[in-house]
């Protein structure tokens, strides 16, 4: 527990559960932005975390899933401040302390180097991570292929205390864009209902490569990268669509989750014949 601190308390609204009767995974994000600026005042790293310029690569891992009602913690500390800034953080069930989620962020600091005397604190407060190791997924080779999933404008609800499209408002555009995913491939609300089936997601990487401020555009396209017997992963882009920017890409790994067992469920014939013509190339 060593140099571990906790950097939010809460629990599970039920209205920020999805289709699949599970807390949904923007509103980790949510929480994320939360712990982030409470472990960035203790490293005295001020507003780092709110920074526009600042590239960022998370990691996440579901272990297990928050439902309705569940209370949790999160554990969070520095794990090195060599090549960036490398961050870890531990979703806890606060009724058992089982793990149930682990993060990890890297901040890429070529650009706002942090000072020798933050470099001090940050290196007297380093602890070792106990989690999974992250997993390197192939990425696409091209975008050709990816099909528009997810459209808008970032509204004023969607920015965080910079001004900026908060991590939250954008993991859940790439949520919606799932949705739009599954009803292509005939995974639609009328297949969810009547199967009793859900996507359930046990791995993300968000790559943040730039930031939307107030009122900007945005568009999401997706493509499938690997489809298994019940497992699926999708890769989405959101680009400013006024200058085909990059802004953020999320890698979202999961599987036809039977809601009734809580077990991952072959895909139908039809729905694996479908997703095969979404599949993007990879390498």
């Amino acid at each position: 527990m060593t140099n571990w601190t906790e950097t939010y308390r809460g629990a599970v609204p039920p209205w920020q559960c999805d289709v699949t009767e599970h807390f949904t995974v923007g509103y980790y994000f949510d929480r994320l932005e939360e712990t982030d600026a409470n472990l960035a005042d203790e490293l005295s790293l001020g507003d780092l975390p709110r920074r526009a310029d600042l590239s960022r690569r998370i990691n996440v891992r579901f272990a297990r899933e928050l439902r309705a009602g569940a209370s949790f913690h999160v554990e969070s500390a520095a794990l090195s401040v060599d090549a960036g800034l490398h961050l870890g953080h531990r979703f806890v069930d606060s009724t058992n302390g089982e793990v149930v989620t682990w993060f990890q962020e890297h901040w890429e600091l070529s650009s706002s180097p942090p000072t020798s005397q933050q470099r001090e604190t940050i290196a007297g407060r380093l602890a070792v991570w106990n989690g999974p190791a992250e997993e390197l997924r192939p990425e696409p080779v091209t975008t050709d292929g990816f099909v528009p999933t997810a459209r808008g404008r970032v509204k004023s609800g969607d920015v965080d205390t910079a001004g900026h499209f908060a991590l939250g408002a954008m993991v859940l555009r790439f949520s919606n864009a799932s949705g739009q995913v599954g009803a292509a491939i005939g995974m639609d609300a009328a297949f969810m209902q009547q199967q009793r089936r859900g996507f359930s997601t046990f791995e993300l990487t968000l790559l943040i490569t730039g930031a939307l401020p107030l009122a900007a555009p945005y568009l999401v396209e997706t493509g499938i990268g690997h489809l298994g017997s019940s497992s699926l992963r999708m890769i989405h882009r959101m680009t400013d669509p006024r200058t085909g920017a990059e802004i953020a890409r999320l890698s979202q790994f999961g599987v036809n989750l039977d809601l009734d067992t809580r077990r991952p469920a072959r895909w139908p014939d039809d729905i694996r014949r479908r997703a095969a013509a979404l599949i993007v190339p990879v390498g």
